[in-house]
């Protein structure tokens, strides 16, 4: 049965900005509990805890949305990692551990697909169909399980996030439907951007945006058309990656040595939680509804894109204080503190 919360989705946006947060996969890989590579979520079964304190961690530095870590849970994926015998065990897991930790601070629950890697613009049909009931499935467990919205994201086509769009209005949720900008202008299948968000805002998706792919110097010009062709609510979740106007999404960064960085030596680009706080303030500027981070991001970039809206979380208790530091701070700031 579908959980209602105690704020709607639908309400939240349009109270202000709706602050989440993403990058499960990466966080988890860095952990120790996902492998690099196929990146199936397997340690919502074999390590659950792990996903517990990711999502307290989230939910502390003022994430408002617990999204399922479903990415990658669908059959064909799970087939890679010979678990699709574990599809439906894994895919409730996510959400009744989203739920469990969405509770203890009043968040919402976000079911979660994703692009799958069957649909072929070639054969659309056919494989918009495997698709199809890829969704289908994910979202008939995530329902009865409980979540208030779904996050479609990483879309590269349009046709197979639009078949994410129907499947999700089939159960009458409200949907994020999410592009990842890996082309410079377009969609694999041939959209420009702006007119890719437009057509899924047509059709009813709830919010729409961009996910992944790009980093906040890359992403904002972007985000200024869509803004500009669109009133329905859009969403910036970029990759804290120091992308550039040359090479536009991480997936193609190289290290000065030639090598390439994605996806397991991207930490000589890693951008700074000052400049995700900047990333907010200017998404804000621009008219950003849904705001976050995606893959390599940390409750440490969440906190600062918080702090950066004006809000204060948990984590912010322990945001820091270098006057008190033994070097950078001077003796009397550390005693005006101690007075005080």
């Amino acid at each position: 049965m579908n959980r209602p919360s105690p704020t709607s989705f639908l309400d939240r946006l349009e109270a202000g900005i709706v602050l989440g947060a993403e990058g499960y996969v990466f966080e988890l890989e860095r952990r120790g509990y996902i492998k690099a590579g196929p990146y199936v979520p397997e340690v919502v079964l074999d390590a659950p805890e792990a996903v517990r304190q990711l999502h307290r961690e989230f939910l502390r530095a003022g994430s408002e949305v617990m999204v399922a870590l479903t990415y990658y849970a669908h059959r064909e994926k799970l087939k890679d990692v010979g678990r699709d015998g574990q599809l439906e065990e894994m895919n409730r897991q996510a959400v009744r551990l989203a739920n469990e930790v969405a509770a203890e601070g009043g968040a919402l629950v976000a079911g979660n697909i994703c692009n799958t890697w069957s649909y072929d613009p070639a054969d659309p049909v056919r494989t918009g169909e495997l698709v199809r009931a890829q969704y289908r499935e994910q979202l008939s467990w995530a329902v009865e399980e409980g979540i208030d919205l779904v996050i479609a994201e990483t879309n590269d086509f349009v046709g197979e996030a639009e078949i994410a769009l129907q499947v999700c209005q089939e159960f009458s949720l409200p949907a994020v439907v999410n592009f990842a900008s890996v082309r410079p202008e377009e969609t694999y299948d041939g959209y420009g951007y702006v007119e890719a968000v437009q057509r899924l805002a047509d059709a009813g998706a709830a919010v729409v945006g961009l996910n992944c792919s790009r980093g906040p110097v890359t992403m904002l010009p972007l985000l200024e058309r869509i803004r500009a062709a669109t009133d329905t609510p859009i969403a910036a979740l970029p990759v804290p990656y120091r992308t550039t106007e040359a090479v536009p999404a991480f997936e193609s960064l190289t290290l000065p040595n030639g090598d390439r960085a994605f996806p397991i030596q991207l930490e000589s680009v890693s951008l700074s939680r000052f400049e995700l706080a900047d990333f907010a303030r200017r998404a804000a500027e621009i008219g950003v509804n849904y705001l976050g981070v995606c893959c390599g991001g940390g409750p440490h970039h969440v906190r600062a894109m918080a702090e950066a809206l004006g809000r204060q979380t948990p984590a912010s208790r322990y945001s820091p204080a270098m006057e008190l530091h033994p070097v950078l701070g001077s003796e009397e700031q550390r005693m005006d503190n101690w007075q005080n």
